[in-house]
């Protein structure tokens, strides 16, 4: 990942949407994997989900919420987020903290839309 980015918020969207896509996919993997196989068809699913442990069932939520948001930054709107919103909130914050570089591309995303807002008013 390069450091030489322009400090514009589209520029640093076409930067940050696949490390933090990639960022979400391998916390969802790892949770994944540390969950028991979860079934598709609703029925079993329903069974699945009572079966958990409140640690487990936690983690499956958390694997939910991240496969919604890779969805999300796939072109795929997430219920609960603009769809014209390319980098949502949620996503960043998921993002942040496993990569430095990856989190000083994020602050400095949010600075740049953050004044990009300011300016609009």
């Amino acid at each position: 990942m390069t450091t030489t980015v322009e400090a514009d918020p589209g520029g640093l969207v076409a930067v940050l949407r696949v490390p933090v896509w990639n960022t979400l996919t391998a916390r969802a993997e790892s949770l994944r994997r540390a969950l028991p196989p979860r079934p598709d068809a609703p029925a079993a699913r329903y069974a699945w989900l009572c079966s958990l442990t409140p640690a487990q069932a936690r983690d499956a939520a958390h694997l939910d919420h991240l496969d919604a948001l890779c969805a999300h930054l796939a072109g795929h709107p997430a219920l609960g987020y603009a769809p014209d919103d390319p980098l949502p909130e949620a996503a960043l914050e998921a993002a942040e903290g496993f990569n430095s570089q990856l989190t000083a591309l994020i602050t400095r995303y949010r600075a740049a839309r953050d004044d990009g807002r300011t300016g609009q008013r």
